[in-house]
């Protein structure tokens, strides 16, 4: 993996703050404003406006970059949907994480049915290249329809118990909603969750049971990751190199 393909030509920022800026509005549930106020707090000026355009810019760089999980026969997709109002109109957006919590894709449709389950079904299949173990949802029965025309040989359980792991994924997404006061287009939300989901992936520990440190050292990770991804990493070491 590389980061020469990001380039931060004629920006003014160096890349550390951008990626930080970036991050902090993706990683947390904090509107733009309050981004602005929390690098202003660190002596650097720039406005909100600024750092919309870093994460539409940005954003999407980084989450392609970002590493992705190799897909296992052992997986177990947990599937949920959720309503979001955009102008008014309702929408649902559709995903599916695995049995540690990753989210493995999201798609935004205007249809909660047969053939919108379908999509998503036949998008994770065409991005995993492997079937799972299991499929798990709720009792929307779309669910159900989808999978015998998708992948009629795998398991598929449907009860609202054993679905909180992908129902407790959407809690994030819902904060960030109610804090931005809901978003303007279907496209603006793809955009935003694809970003938001990737990021969330390395940083957030799977629901195994680890210890205090280990949670520690998988963030420590986790931000060496995003830096060298960024490009914020191969930045430090040129200005030092200058400087010295």
């Amino acid at each position: 993996m590389s980061s020469t393909t990001i380039s931060y030509k004629n920006h003014r920022f160096p890349p550390q703050i951008i990626a930080h800026a970036v991050w902090l509005y993706f990683r947390f549930p904090l509107s733009l404003r309050l981004v602005e106020e929390m690098l202003l707090e660190r002596g650097i000026v720039v406005s909100y406006e600024t750092i919309r355009r870093w994460g539409r810019k940005f954003g999407a760089a980084y989450a392609k970059q970002l590493r992705r999980k190799k897909p296992s026969q052992k997986d177990v997709w947990h599937l949920d949907e959720v309503v979001i109002s955009i102008g008014g109109r309702k929408h649902w957006p559709w995903r599916a994480v695995d049995q540690d919590g990753y989210v493995l894709d999201e798609i935004v449709q205007a249809r909660r049915d047969t053939k919108a389950a379908k999509r998503l079904l036949v998008r994770l299949l065409k991005k995993q290249g492997l079937s799972p173990k299991r499929i798990v949802s709720d009792k929307l029965r779309s669910y159900g329809a989808a999978r015998r025309d998708v992948m009629p040989g795998v398991e598929h359980r449907s009860h609202e118990g054993l679905n909180n792991r992908a129902e407790n994924s959407h809690v994030p997404l819902r904060k960030r909603e109610r804090m931005m006061q809901g978003f303007l287009s279907a496209g603006g939300l793809q955009r935003f969750i694809s970003v938001f989901s990737a990021n969330r992936n390395i940083f957030v520990p799977s629901h195994q049971k680890r210890s205090a440190v280990g949670t520690h050292i998988h963030r420590i990770s986790a931000m060496a990751h995003w830096k060298v991804v960024t490009g914020a990493t191969a930045e430090v070491h040129r200005q030092r190199l200058v400087g010295d």
